[in-house]
């Protein structure tokens, strides 16, 4: 089966009430729910079976502008040249595999060739440095790693225990004389005869992920096959995926949801998925926009504020009708009022605000495909096949209006797939509950309002305050492009909020507009929750994936 191209969407309250996991299986896989069993051919090997070999899965663009396009046909046949590859490696169903590279169709190719062997993949973010890849190698056993010329030094001595195979020649100054080459094997190797995909259990993993380690280090995440009708979900109700859109995820897919949203979940509705090679550069973002047609948008508040305030996409007098853009997604952190305006203004579509974890994938959002009211600033509702509640210190659940840890009900969750960390590592389970960690409020018409990570609530002068809110306020001040809040130590109050605020280009930082932000806050929101410090900055230090590592400004105010 394929996306349809839905136009009317559907009651959020009838589909969430008479959600089964039943019917959604025949959705996603009709009378084949078998092909769920592998995820090679969940998201390639059925779509060509069903006929759609020569529909376009991948439209690449790299940094000269070259672009590239494969169908179904195309992956279906070059994953299984290199899983003749990984074959002659003695790669077998539940070894990992890694690649550290950039977005391109080799990569594409390669997570489909570790899924027909019922491998399991392991992305590696190009910007890691030594100790986080020799971390997340030593703890997956990782068998095999596809890498190119700019990140193969990276690995040094991993190299000697785990084979090596690079997408390019090694250039004359960089000769890797143990290594294979991707592009010598797929000559040799292009009329091999079809490895035929392993049949899996629901619960074995086909990817394994980290958690992002903003505190200690990261966790091992294994997501099991059992994930694949939870990212149908997401895709089909939350993005409202269509088969006629131009979808561009511009998440890297070395994290989860460009993994999860940009690579298997495309791929799994038989939808083209775009790929841009480039980092992100407004310019670049809003060309590639309007060179491809993109309708269908899933980026990040971070870019999403950084084209704001580029000022790129008001150069135009009538920029919004200029792009073709049907719908927006944004995910990672909260959407601010002043930014969901700019995306409607000057993008001409509607956004909505989605909320997941590497662990659980998108488990609470604003719903394109699925009818209901969801006002600005909200997290959204919980994602069908999804029970959520919120607790207190005591794992009480609390009535709507008040503050709590956002868990999920794993009994009445449906789709809810996360089996727990790998290696016994410490779990977030209480009993019947999921705990995410994330402080959230439930208003009476079901929605969910985020205030901060537990980690990151300012308790000051007795009242509990989000971060989330301070940074929201402070970012309507036009001079602000980004902004963070934490609490720093006061004798008087416990700890006083401080604003570190990002200002727009070529403007200077001044006591003058330090306090109009301080006077907005507390205007906007309460005398309580207002920054009584403002420090300047360059920039805010984030994960890779783009999330504000707030610990970092608590020990940097602490000095």
């Amino acid at each position: 089966m394929t996306a349809a191209n839905h136009t009317q969407p559907i009651s959020y309250t009838d589909y969430y009430n008479n959600f089964t996991m039943d019917a959604l299986l025949e959705e996603i896989f009709g009378t084949h729910v078998e092909d769920r069993l592998n995820a090679y051919t969940a998201c390639c090997g059925r779509h060509v079976r069903d006929g759609r070999r020569d529909h376009t899965a991948l439209v690449h663009e790299d940094n000269a502008g070259k672009i590239t396009r494969m169908s179904f046909g195309e992956l279906d046949d070059a994953s299984n040249t290199i899983a003749q590859l990984l074959k002659s490696y003695g790669v077998q169903a539940g070894d990992r595999v890694a690649t550290m590279l950039p977005r391109t169709p080799e990569l594409l190719v390669i997570v489909l060739a570790t899924w027909r062997l019922g491998a399991i993949y392991q992305p590696l973010f190009t910007a890691f440095g030594y100790d986080s890849i020799k971390y997340r190698m030593d703890k997956a056993a990782t068998k095999v790693v596809f890498t190119d010329n700019d990140n193969r030094s990276k690995f040094e001595d991993l190299a000697k225990r785990t084979k090596m195979v690079l997408v390019e020649r090694a250039t004359d100054e960089q000769t890797w004389n143990d290594d294979n080459y991707y592009e010598k094997f797929a000559e040799m190797a292009s009329e091999s005869e079809p490895i035929a995909a392993a049949e899996l259990d629901t619960d074995a993993p086909f990817l394994q992920m980290f958690t992002s380690g903003t505190v200690g280090k990261s966790k091992g995440v294994s997501v099991p096959l059992s994930a694949l009708p939870a990212f149908y979900l997401y895709m089909r109700y939350a993005i409202d995926l269509r088969e006629d859109d131009h979808y561009w995820n511009m998440a890297d897919p070395g994290w989860a949801y460009g993994l999860y949203y940009a690579i298997t979940g495309p791929l799994l509705m038989g939808v083209t998925t775009y790929f841009n090679e480039a980092g992100f550069d407004a310019t670049n973002t809003r060309d590639f926009m309007l060179r491809h047609k993109i309708t269908n948008l899933a980026s990040s508040p971070t870019a999403y504020r950084m084209m704001k305030s580029s000022g790129v996409f008001e150069t135009s007098s009538d920029s919004a009708n200029e792009l073709s853009l049907r719908c927006a997604n944004s995910a990672g952190e909260t959407l601010n009022t002043e930014v969901v305006s700019w995306i409607e203004s000057h993008l001409g579509c509607k956004v909505c605000d989605q909320y997941g974890q590497t662990e659980t994938g998108m488990t609470c959002c604003e719903h394109h495909a699925l009818d209901h009211d969801c006002p600005v600033g909200s997290m959204g509702m919980a994602l069908p096949g999804h029970t959520l509640v919120v607790l207190d210190d005591d794992m009480q659940v609390l009535p709507d209006g008040d503050q709590g840890q956002l868990a999920v009900v794993v009994s009445q969750s449906p789709a809810f797939y996360f089996p727990g960390y790998s290696w016994n590592e410490k779990q977030a389970f209480f009993e019947d509950y999921y705990l995410t960690g994330d402080v959230v409020e439930r208003h009476s018409d079901g929605t969910y309002w985020f205030s901060g990570r537990d980690d990151d609530i300012i308790t000051t002068a007795g009242y509990r305050v989000g971060p989330t809110d301070v940074e929201n306020t402070v970012m309507e001040h036009d001079a602000v492009a980004e902004s963070a809040a934490v609490g720093v130590p006061d004798e008087i109050r416990g700890h006083n909020i401080k604003s570190f605020v990002v200002l727009k280009d070529g403007i200077t930082g001044s006591d003058e507009i330090a306090q109009q932000i301080k006077d907005l806050v507390r205007e906007r929101l309460s005398t309580h929750a207002y920054p009584r410090e403002i420090e300047f900055v360059n920039a805010l230090p984030k994960t890779p994936s783009g999330k504000i590592q707030r610990f970092l400004l608590r020990s940097l105010s602490a000095e």
